[in-house]
């Protein structure tokens, strides 16, 4: 006989995606198999000095997690986002940005560590097995940030596009107690703005065959309360123009403007409507989750009626 508050549990825990559920597969065979091969972690973890030749890591070491718990919160945080952006952003676009944001987190930690060893002279950076889907957990809540900006959460009381910046807050003030966690702080950093880097650069949109998000509202200084954003946008502006290599005025020019009148879809006009999508897709889900947990709710009472 079911209840209420079971049926709601269950409308909680279905719907999760068949990628998502294959790539949660992926995470707990990576933990089970450096957990009976303790050697593996070698071949499969970001080593910096390992990583030629053994380049791959720049791949594996995301998808390895050497704790339960790193397990469990990679997992549950895949199931439960990605039952909310996959279906906006389609299967196929959802893996391409796990496979380029973990990539790209990998890089990058690797490039930061063997800076550190030549400025300090200690090995440990080149050693430290750096490993952990969190850069991948981080960016997608960056996606939830871009897509559903002012949704507030009903446990928490915050706006979605607060996310990623508290998640880094607490993850900069959990590194300064435990040193275990500081482990895993550069690969969240990188994942938050690497991920930011793809969907508002990089990722193509079907609909207007345009690249990136330029609204305003997803500026880097987004990221930042409203009273430090005029000292960020100049510093922001400086590494768009190192690390993009293009200006505002190029993208107004080139990919958002044809003969000076805007294209269909680009600046703040295409970013409402992602966000529009994705209120709609959460309210739908919830709605949908809501009415069969109604639905239980009336047929238990008729069947112990009926029993009775």
């Amino acid at each position: 006989m079911s209840t209420p508050a079971l049926s709601g549990v269950t409308s909680l825990v279905s719907g999760f995606t068949r990628l998502c559920k294959g790539l949660a597969v992926v995470l707990v065979g990576g933990h089970i198999v450096v957990q009976l091969f303790p050697s593996a972690i070698t071949y499969i973890a970001l080593i910096p000095a390992r990583t030629i030749p053994f380049g791959w890591n720049l791949i594996t070491g995301g998808y390895i997690e050497q704790s339960i718990y790193g397990v469990i919160v990679s997992s549950i945080g895949l199931l439960f986002i990605g039952k909310l952006l996959e279906p906006i952003w389609g299967s196929k676009e959802f893996l391409k940005f796990i496979i380029v944001v973990n990539f790209l987190t990998s890089v990058c930690i690797f490039i930061t560590a063997i800076a550190l060893y030549y400025i300090t002279m200690q090995e440990n950076y080149l050693y430290m097995p750096l490993c952990g889907f969190y850069g991948v957990i981080s960016g997608l809540l960056v996606g939830i940030k871009q897509i559903i900006p002012d949704q507030e959460l009903p446990l928490l009381k915050i706006k979605a596009k607060w996310l990623p910046s508290i998640t880094l807050l607490l993850s900069i003030a959990i590194s300064f107690w435990t040193l275990e966690s500081a482990t895993y702080l550069p690969i969240i950093i990188f994942g938050i703005y690497t991920s930011w880097i793809y969907l508002r650069y990089w990722q193509r949109k079907p609909e207007t065959k345009l690249k990136g998000d330029p609204s305003d509202d997803f500026a880097f200084s987004s990221f930042f309360p409203e009273f430090l954003r005029p000292v960020i946008d100049p510093m922001a502006s400086i590494f768009h123009r190192i690390l993009c290599r293009r200006s505002d005025a190029s993208d107004d020019a080139e990919d958002y403007t044809l003969g000076g009148a805007p294209l269909p879809g680009s600046d703040p006009i295409e970013a409402s409507r992602r966000r529009e999508r994705g209120a709609r897709a959460l309210e739908e889900r919830l709605a949908a989750e809501g009415l069969a947990a109604a639905r239980d709710a009336e047929e238990s009472p008729r069947y112990t009626t009926e029993n009775v």
